[in-house]
């Protein structure tokens, strides 16, 4: 399910508000990001309950349960009571697991604080050191751009950025094409397809990953839900949701694998694949008048 890109809008909003205040620009994002995340978790829930037949009065039923933490007495189908029983104890479950991977992370950022020299610092780091933050340094970058120093010195009258504001009339105009397109072409069944919201926000988790990370995740969407969706429909339907979560577990299993076996034993493991972007102008300024060696000047 796609999350709005409330966290801009949150942050832009803020700084124009209370400039020059970063860590109340950043709680400001976090409280309102939770509160959009808590809401599409909700929506996820009901889309999986009709995955699995649960009636979504049960869902909905359930739901209410779990999060205000009292009775409701349900006159349904003993069918239904089974079900409604099947969703609390899922939403039970996913409390559990909430309060565990809460405190499981709470705890592992400690020790990793701790015991990892040079964290996240990097200019004290081997260029190859997996332990950069890219993440974190893009929040803490947004807390200085839209905190410390505010919107209105970046896109303000006179601003470096100005201009950029004409993005937010051209993000609500660029759907109305598409819908024109599809009033005059109605007999072509790809042109509902084109999402703006959904294309646009593909853009947003690009920041701080690497040219690696993007072509992996789009090679294989492409392959498994262009391709295989197109020429092996049923194998898709059966087995393409369990292969991303396949995915996201390997990911992790491996993260975890290749920490305690190699880097914590100060292997490194250097391939194609870890290269950071394959573009050694990546990190030069863009700001005119910034001068570095190794990159152009502008």
């Amino acid at each position: 399910m796609q999350q709005p890109g409330y966290d801009i809008i949150a942050q832009f909003i803020f700084g124009y508000v209370y400039p020059g205040k970063p860590i109340a620009n950043l709680l400001f994002k976090m409280y309102g990001r939770i509160s959009t995340v808590h809401a599409l978790s909700f929506l996820s829930d009901l889309k999986l309950g009709h995955y699995m037949k649960i009636p979504p009065r049960c869902m909905y039923t359930a739901q209410v349960i779990f999060f205000t933490l009292h009775g409701i007495l349900i006159k349904e189908t003993q069918t239904v009571r089974g079900l409604t029983l099947i969703a609390i104890l899922a939403h039970a479950l996913q409390l559990v697991g909430t309060l565990v991977s809460g405190i499981v992370n709470l705890a592992v950022a400690w020790w990793m604080l701790a015991s990892i020299e040079n964290i996240c610092d990097v200019e004290s780091l081997n260029p190859n050191s997996p332990w950069t933050c890219p993440k974190f340094r893009v929040t803490f970058d947004a807390s200085v751009i839209w905190g410390l120093i505010g919107p209105q010195r970046l896109f303000g009258r006179g601003g470096l950025y100005r201009n950029l504001v004409w993005l937010f009339l051209i993000g609500a105009v660029l759907p109305v094409p598409v819908w024109i397109l599809h009033k005059m072409y109605p007999q072509n069944k790809w042109i509902p397809l084109i999402n703006i919201p959904v294309i646009s926000y593909g853009f947003a988790g690009m920041p701080p990953a690497t040219p690696t990370n993007i072509a992996s995740w789009l090679v294989t969407g492409t392959i498994f839900n262009y391709f295989v969706f197109k020429y092996r429909k049923e194998w898709w339907k059966r087995y393409n949701y369990v292969l991303s979560a396949a995915l996201d577990a390997g990911t992790a299993f491996m993260a975890v694998l290749i920490f305690f076996a190699l880097q914590n034993e100060h292997k490194e493991l250097k391939w194609w694949g870890t290269e950071i972007d394959h573009c050694p102008l990546a990190s030069c300024p863009t700001a005119p008048g910034i001068k570095v060696e190794g990159c152009p000047l502008h």
